[in-house]
């Protein structure tokens, strides 16, 4: 189970759909007038923290978002479609970070916490929205607002299910790299761990099924006695 704590993705918004030049056609009715609908709002982009995700592995593999844009209006004062949301799913305590790594823009710390972070662009004003007293027959239309982009990175404060406590040189670390991918650093001499180190072990998957099995994490514990802080 390989564990991955930060990544960089680049997502957009939905375009609104355009506005419709339209004019109503029908049998025994010359002068219909205007009836082009307006266009439907682009999907957003909604973050969401899930209580059974505790990595962000699977942003490495993909990193481009993109919402569904609005549909066209059409005639008889038809609105278009609105776009589908994108709706991106990660672990609780990951903080959506701009492009300094520094500034925090969103803080998901709550299971369920959802949140809009790029909104779809508006759709676009069929020809019907601009029929007044003094134009009965107007061929305006407007197309629809374009959606938000940013590239942004993903951070997450993982809290660890279990840590391990014991004395210095005890083999600490050497458990944590031996039932996860987690790399600590391993030597011969006391107080070489001098922060926790995290790894996620997965039991119960099966092969071929990357979302099988039950994943919790794992904290390697300095040496709790005085002087392991400073190495």
């Amino acid at each position: 189970m390989k564990f991955l704590d930060q990544a960089k993705i680049y997502m957009k918004s939905g375009n609104g759909g355009a506005g419709c030049l339209s004019f109503r056609r029908e049998k025994y009715i010359e002068y219909g007038g205007p009836d082009g609908g307006n266009g439907g709002k682009g999907g957003d982009i909604v973050f969401e923290a899930a209580d059974n995700l505790n990595t962000l592995i699977d942003y490495r593999y993909q990193q481009h978002y993109m919402a569904k844009n609005g549909r066209p209006g059409a005639g008889r004062n038809r609105t278009g479609a609105d776009g589908e949301d994108m709706i991106l799913r990660v672990p609780v305590g990951t903080q959506v970070l701009a492009e300094d790594k520094e500034t925090v823009l969103l803080d998901l710390a709550k299971v369920g916490q959802r949140a809009v972070f790029l909104k779809g662009g508006d759709g676009g004003f069929g020809n019907l929205y601009f029929k007044s007293s003094v134009n009965q027959a107007p061929r305006k239309t407007i197309p629809g607002w374009p959606g938000q982009e940013r590239e942004v990175w993903l951070r997450l404060k993982l809290i660890a299910d279990a840590g391990l406590i014991g004395l210095p040189n005890a083999g600490k670390s050497t458990f944590l790299a031996a039932c996860t991918q987690a790399k600590p650093k391993i030597a011969d001499y006391p107080f070489t761990t001098l922060s926790p180190n995290l790894g996620v072990v997965r039991i119960g998957a099966r092969a071929g099924k990357r979302d099988s099995g039950v994943d919790f994490v794992i904290a390697d514990i300095p040496g709790l006695i005085e002087g392991a802080h400073e190495g």
